[in-house]
């Protein structure tokens, strides 16, 4: 059923999770305006960068857009009277340097479609709402028992991701949710075993998966339909958010910052390990666990969107654990992500970085525990433990599951071996671009600490040491070769000068004194060049006619 077009041969499907940075590189006045240009970088390739000219109604532009997140961001404030002055340029340009850091820096932010399309206009220009529509409304050509009630715009933080509020013609009272994502950079599998795994999914049967009503898919996007749930997600609980808000207003900057009540971080914790291990076993790779992509159904929680590992669609948390090149498999990836959804439950939000050097009270050490065996320096470095090593710590290990609900997925074999290469494909790409940040950091380091101001001094007074070093043994090899001179010209010496008058001038090799062979240059006492010594033999010594 094709109601989206294949992508054009050789499109690059962009990781919309890779930091972008912005730094402004210079300003030019116009008649009436100040234009800003920006070098932006995707990653940490410098190659990887491109220009885009701003004005201050642009910054201005976006960052009106952005209160809807309900933070207080710094932009420098308007001024209408000599705001083409120079210094004053000088001084707004710093300002929106930081401005865009803290945009940059900010994960939501930084992650969300309106920072993305300020700073890499080529890549995000298009209406993804208004292309998501348009398939949509192809698919129900064919299908005319559904009807789309209204889009629920920006509920979620994926860019080329989005939802519909729907319903079913002869059932108007029920509610559902449609969600059409396109394809992502992780996607291995061929069409043909794609679009298979994705209808399989209805099928699948577990009382902490969320049930799909619906799956369909193509060679460039996938369909899926679920029952709308009005209590929303773990996360919408935590931040005391309604369901249908932008992204951005429930989550960005929560009222009230508040964890769960002990039992409820552990009996939601083990039932979300008990689904990860159920998919760790059938192979079936996930990656994708985060607050929003588990439901509520009363004290329930019920894992959602497993579509998108096989959309190839990066993880939430991707910028975090591509840091850390121990966490290389998606098993792990879902242990290090359920530290930071356990955290999240623990106190309310997100860790302000990662890895986490220390760790708030919480209401039980056995919390803490969990949390430093997936957050802390320890864990990032040497390893994420397993699921099984997580079900058997002592907070989730008394905990008692009541369901009587028998899991259920049943994949083909052939399958099976589909999933198991586009599994390694995906940690291949993973491995390859910790790879690359680890020596990257490893040089930015090197050449921070080669720059360092400590390291120039260093670097001085070797140099000083050198070249005094040089200057001696230069010395010591002229006065070898002046003495083997002398012996080869016979026993006889130069006669004594027998007048002051008459001196002889200095020749190219009169820099050192005629009778201690001494440099003159690295010599205490004043240079006589006129009678090729210095002071201290001439003061030592009596030369006839020389009166001292």
């Amino acid at each position: 059923m094709a109601f989206m077009e294949k992508p054009p041969a050789g499109k690059v499907l962009l990781d919309d999770t890779v930091p972008l940075t912005a730094a402004i590189e210079a300003s030019q006045s116009l008649q009436s305006h100040t234009e800003y240009i920006i070098r932006v970088q995707r990653g940490i390739s410098v190659e990887n960068s491109w220009q885009i000219v701003r004005r201050y109604s642009d910054f201005d532009l976006l960052n009106n857009s952005l209160q809807i997140a309900g933070l207080s961001l710094p932009l420098p404030p308007k001024k209408l009277i000599g705001n083409m002055d120079r210094e004053f340029i000088a001084e707004r340009q710093k300002g929106l340097q930081n401005y865009l850091n803290v945009i940059t820096t900010n994960h939501v932010l930084s992650n969300c479609e309106l920072v993305k399309k300020f700073l890499d206009p080529n890549n995000y220009s298009a209406n993804y709402t208004e292309i998501a529509l348009q398939q949509v409304s192809m698919f129900f050509r064919s299908e005319p028992k559904w009807e789309v009630v209204e889009p629920l715009k920006d509920i979620g933080w994926r860019i080329r991701k989005k939802y519909f509020l729907m319903k079913i013609k002869n059932q108007p009272k029920e509610r559902l949710v449609l969600s059409w994502a396109d394809l992502g950079p992780d996607k291995y599998l061929s069409d043909k075993d794609f679009q298979c795994l994705i209808k399989l999914l209805p099928s699948c049967l577990h009382p902490y998966i969320y049930r799909v009503t619906f799956a369909t898919a193509n060679e460039s996007s996938a369909l899926l339909i679920r029952m709308f749930n009005e209590k929303g997600t773990l996360k919408d609980l935590i931040y005391k958010a309604k369901p249908k808000d932008p992204f951005l207003k429930k989550y960005c900057n929560p009222k009230k910052i508040q964890g769960l009540e002990l039992q409820q971080i552990k009996t939601y914790g083990r039932q979300i390990l008990e689904v990860l291990k159920f998919l760790h076993d059938k192979g079936f790779p996930y990656g994708h666990l985060h607050a929003s992509n588990v439901m509520l159904d009363g004290d329930t929680c019920r894992l959602l969107d497993l579509e998108n590992s096989l959309l190839g669609l990066p993880s939430f948390y991707r910028s975090y654990f591509s840091q850390f090149r121990k966490i290389n498999t998606l098993e792990s990836v879902d242990v290090h992500c359920f530290g930071h959804l356990l955290y999240e439950m623990t106190y309310g939000r997100p860790p302000d970085s990662v890895p986490v050097d220390s760790f708030p009270p919480a209401p039980s050490m056995a919390v803490v525990a969990v949390l430093e065996s997936t957050l802390s320096c320890e864990a990032c470095k040497n390893g994420m433990p397993t699921v099984s090593r997580l079900l058997q710590m002592p907070l989730f290990s008394d905990v008692l599951l009541t369901t009587s609900e028998k899991p259920q997925f049943k994949i083909p074999t052939k399958l099976k071996e589909a999933l198991r290469i586009a599994k390694e494909c995906i940690e291949k790409r993973l491995i390859e671009e910790q790879k690359q940040i680890h020596q990257h950091r490893r040089l930015t380091r090197a050449q921070s600490h080669h720059g360092s101001e400590e390291e120039r001094k260093k670097r001085k007074i070797l140099a000083r040491k050198k070249s005094k070093r040089s200057a001696v043994e230069n010395s010591e090899e002229y006065s070898a070769k002046y003495s083997n001179s002398n012996n080869s010209a016979g026993s006889g010496a130069s006669s004594p000068l027998t007048s002051p008058s008459s001196p002889t001038p200095p020749s190219t090799a009169g820099t050192r004194c005629f009778r201690c062979q001494r440099s003159w240059f690295c010599h205490s006492e004043l240079v006589s060049c006129a009678w090729k010594s210095c002071c201290s033999c001439l003061k030592g010594g009596s030369l006839p006619g020389l009166d001292l």
